[in-house]
């Protein structure tokens, strides 16, 4: 029982070597809130409620953020209330034929000009820590 024990043990040794125990912490990170609150189309916030078209770029100011060219259209699934009506999350993608998969985060609300109401935007949600989390 004890030689098991001791092979056990080296068990985060050998894994911390092989860089796999260092996964966890490059994962992701909890960043601080936006707001308390969303407004969504559904108590999961999975309907789009609006399509917009960028007005111009935008560069994210860190992870919770995603990146817009002008131009691009952009589907929005919350807009973030308590401090105003400032951030929206939604998703863009390149074109139809281009390598970049969809990308979810927020914006500002101010970068984009709606062009379809798809749902209206009727539900409050709280915001949890996962809103917030950088992969």
């Amino acid at each position: 029982i004890m030689t098991m024990e001791r092979r056990h043990a080296n068990w985060p040794l050998i894994l911390g070597l092989c860089g796999l125990l260092t996964l966890d912490a490059q994962a992701g990170r909890q960043m601080p809130k936006l707001s308390d609150k969303k407004l969504c189309a559904d108590a999961e916030c999975s309907h789009p409620i609006l399509i917009a078209r960028a007005l111009q770029d935008y560069y994210p100011q860190d992870c919770r953020f995603i990146p817009i060219r002008q131009g691009q259209l952009v589907y929005v699934y919350a807009m973030l209330k308590d401090r105003g009506n400032l951030f929206w999350a939604g998703s863009v993608q390149g074109s139809y034929y281009s390598e970049q998969e969809a990308r979810l985060g927020h914006f500002p609300s101010s970068v984009v000009e709606e062009t379809h109401a798809l749902m209206p935007a009727e539900v409050v949600v709280k915001t949890d820590k996962w809103d917030f989390y950088c992969h």
